[in-house]
């Protein structure tokens, strides 16, 4: 049995959370939301009522969805295994996976989608 040890990616079981993590990142700089109130159309507009954050309002059903696909692929990469590596280093990525999932769409992301729906 051959040590391999030496040529394990220092990202494996973390593909998925960081190549995710950068593509939603982009996008949402791409679709620039309103993170305060006084950017919402309703704040600007002097009206209340349910408005999106986006300039596109499909992008509060598409970015949930997209946020969803992420946490999945994220799952199936941590349930997937790692021949030759220890179940500790395992556990740790893993743990680190889904902490960051869950910081990053409950506290980034969830938060967006209800700036404007006062």
């Amino acid at each position: 049995m051959s040590n391999d040890h030496a040529h394990l990616s220092p990202f494996r079981g973390l593909w998925s959370v960081s190549i995710g993590g950068l593509l939603l990142g982009g996008l949402l700089l791409i679709l620039d939301p309103a993170t305060e109130l006084k950017e919402c159309p309703q704040y600007i507009a002097g009206g209340n009522g349910d408005f999106s954050a986006f300039r596109d309002s499909s992008w509060d059903i598409y970015l949930p969805c997209l946020v969803l696909v992420w946490i999945i692929a994220t799952v199936v990469e941590q349930a997937i295994g790692f021949d030759e590596v220890s179940r500790a280093d395992t556990a740790i990525r893993t743990i680190a996976a889904f902490s960051v999932l869950f910081v990053v769409s409950c506290c980034g992301i969830a938060p967006l989608l209800f700036t404007c729906r006062t």
